[in-house]
């Protein structure tokens, strides 16, 4: 009986580079497929920031109005975080926003916040920490780079010392997937 030993050696010798040139043409297509699309420029001149592995994005300054409900008590000294972005992790995060006399019941407050440029604010949270309470009736992000506001609706007095907000984004980047929505005001306490 002969035994068979498989393809010559010249043909081995031939499959193997074809066989790492699929293997890297597949691994190379892969990669593509997660790359985020592009951003569009938010405004003619942006400043670049620089974050971790000196990797430079451009910074944005945003407006956010507060309304605080009629509910809310009369006035609040409580501090107010802030944490809001879009869905390919574009977050900005403010540790104080709280007005220098505290919220007032009924009134509307005015911050700029600066931080990475986004498209499409789809999330908003709030922390409050302090122990006379407060209750936002909403908040509205204006972006740089769009007329329309965000406006997330609350009306509920927030709990104390707890991330409290709305997610309305429809989808997530899969090279994002583990990250939480308020993972930048985390990693900074």
């Amino acid at each position: 009986m002969a035994s068979r030993a498989g393809p010559p050696l010249r043909r081995r010798r031939a499959l193997l580079p074809l066989a790492v040139l699929s293997c890297l043409q597949l691994a190379a297509s892969q990669l593509s497929s997660t790359r985020p699309l592009p951003r569009p420029a938010a405004t003619a001149t942006v400043p670049l920031e620089e974050v971790g592995g000196g990797v430079a994005r451009r910074a944005c300054t945003y407006t956010v109005e507060i309304k605080t409900s009629c509910s809310s008590p009369r006035a609040s000294p409580d501090a107010v975080s802030l944490a809001f972005g879009d869905a390919y992790q574009n977050e900005v995060y403010a540790a104080r926003v709280s007005p220098a006399y505290g919220f007032e019941r009924c009134a509307r407050d005015t911050f700029r916040v600066s931080g990475p440029c986004g498209y499409g604010v789809c999330y908003l949270y709030l922390r409050r920490s302090g122990g006379v309470g407060w209750t936002p009736e909403w908040v509205r992000v204006y972006e740089p780079a769009s007329a329309t506001p965000s406006t997330f609706y609350f009306g509920d007095p927030l709990p104390n010392g707890v991330w409290y907000g709305l997610d309305r984004c429809l989808r997530r980047p899969a090279a994002g997937a583990g990250a939480s929505p308020y993972a930048a005001a985390r990693a900074s306490q």
